[in-house]
């Protein structure tokens, strides 16, 4: 029996679909209910494919808003891009934030996806995503997690760049070809990264201001093949 309209949550809507949470977390019908029953102190950053959706998401944000909503939860990703002029005025909005979802079928992580999402702590990319845009994830400073698909070729510029809490990134398993410039710039804490050979072109200061990574006294983090070949000797230690 369904409840009330007045006392539906997620996870009641959920519960209510004969598939697991994952998978009725990225169908329409739980976009609809989503929308319908969604708690109204819950800020959320919603960027989907859909248009429609995509302003039935604008609308409800701003509903909250002005009904003074403070608790933030999740950004629901569908691969799309965003432009600068689009994200800078939700970054106080976006502070609230502590969880990005990604729906199914995703081949990108898209530009400025998830830009100053300050309180986001953990990220997992699925399996099929192969790039991730200029931007996605800059100055999230509390990061300290993001798993990685098996799938990904190409990480783009800035894209972890001012991540002052992610410590340790594992690329081994990908099927990494290309990072673009200070992907991982002043990521002050990172201390671990291991790489595949697959990797074959680097931009400019990719590791810039990585201190802990690459010791100014071992080696220059400005030279990328030499900061690679040290990397992968630490891998060979290990």
């Amino acid at each position: 029996m369904v409840p009330p309209a007045e006392s539906l949550t997620i996870s009641t809507v959920v519960s209510t679909v004969p598939a697991t949470t994952d998978q009725f977390m990225h169908t329409p019908e739980f976009r609809r209910h989503f929308v319908e029953y969604v708690p109204d102190d819950t800020l959320m950053v919603m960027r989907l494919v859909s248009k429609p959706w995509m302003r039935e998401i604008e609308n409800l944000l701003r509903r909250i808003i002005e009904n003074g909503g403070q608790r933030g939860e999740l950004i629901a990703h569908g691969g799309n891009d965003m432009s600068f002029m689009k994200v800078k005025p939700q970054r106080e909005r976006r502070k609230l934030v502590s969880r990005v979802v990604f729906l199914l079928n995703i081949t990108k992580v898209g530009v400025y996806a998830c830009d100053h999402t300050i309180n986001l702590v953990v990220v997992d990319i699925p399996e099929g995503v192969e790039s991730i845009g200029d931007r996605a994830f800059f100055r999230c400073s509390s990061l300290t997690t993001v798993s990685f698909p098996k799938t990904l070729t190409f990480i783009d510029t800035a894209a972890f760049a001012e991540c002052i809490s992610l410590e340790n990134v594992d690329l081994l398993h990908t099927n990494l070809q290309e990072l673009g410039m200070v992907v991982f710039d002043t990521c002050s804490e990172l201390n671990s990264m291991t790489i595949p050979d697959s990797l074959q072109t680097l931009g400019w200061g990719v590791f810039a201001n990585c201190d802990k990574l690459v010791p100014s006294d071992v080696i220059d983090a400005r030279k990328n093949i030499a900061v690679v070949i040290y990397l992968r000797s630490l891998q060979q230690q290990i």
